[in-house]
């Protein structure tokens, strides 16, 4: 009875990449002039901000999932305000902050330096768009590291780094990779902050709004292959591999 009952979500969801398959003129598939510069930006850059959102991210999960500080619930609205702001919002912010007459920005300026339509500003605006997915799973992650083993690692006399690199990262891993996953789905496909923010260089989002702009629809399904493809293999891969994980027996 019950698969019956999950019948009509499993179908609505799958429903508009059935049609894709249907839908794309696969006789004459290609990509339009740029594409494949879009993809270029896209993974380039997705590979610095990735790294840099584990870096800010980890430590600030951590500290979320083990403080009892009462600046815990302040700091968890800080991080939930950017993820809750709808992305076109947070780009007009992020001109505000970094643009040439921003607080930052006019800082940056003076120095020579510009964080706008650019390879920085592009990687800022995947930074912004993904940093509290990330940092909210993590620290679900961390928090289902019971404090007890630490706590005996401590009393052992190990230090602090060895019990986060030999304990709390190798146990939190499971949910560190479910946000990093979610992090690397946001970072490739983050529209909304990088139209305003960074129209240049064009990632592979903004290439097919493009794209839909100048040709229509028929225009973009090669373009929007290439992003399912660029984007899916990792999160898919987390996934099959945290369930292969609960299935060896302990």
């Amino acid at each position: 009875m019950s698969r019956w009952l999950a019948a009509p979500a499993l179908l609505l969801l799958a429903l508009p990449f059935i049609t894709l398959i249907g839908v794309t003129p696969w006789h004459g598939f290609h990509l339009a002039y740029g594409d494949w510069n879009s993809v270029a930006t896209s993974l380039g850059l997705s590979c610095i901000s990735i790294p840099c959102i584990v870096l800010l991210g980890t430590p600030l999960s951590l500290w979320l999932a083990r403080t009892t500080s009462f600046m815990r619930h302040w700091v968890e609205i800080m991080v939930l305000i950017p993820l809750l702001t709808p992305p076109l919002a947070l780009g007009i912010l992020l001109i505000s902050v970094y643009g040439p007459y921003g607080a930052v920005g006019g800082i940056i300026a003076r120095l020579g330096l510009s964080l706008t339509n650019n390879a920085g500003a592009f990687v800022l605006a995947q930074i912004y768009g993904a940093l509290p997915y990330y940092v909210m799973s993590a620290r679900v992650a961390f928090e289902g590291v019971p404090p007890t083993v630490e706590e005996a690692a401590k009393v052992l006399g190990a230090p602090p780094w060895q019990i986060l690199i030999r304990l709390t990262l190798p146990l939190a891993r499971q949910g560190l990779a479910t946000g990093l996953a979610i992090a690397w789905v946001r970072v490739v496909g983050e529209f909304g902050i990088v139209l305003v923010f960074s129209y240049f260089p064009q990632g592979i989002p903004v290439k097919l709004y493009i794209n839909l702009q100048n040709d229509g629809i028929d225009a973009v399904y090669s373009l929007l292959w290439l992003l399912l493809v660029v984007t899916l293999p990792f999160p898919l891969w987390c996934l099959a591999s945290s369930r292969r994980r609960l299935k060896l027996p302990h």
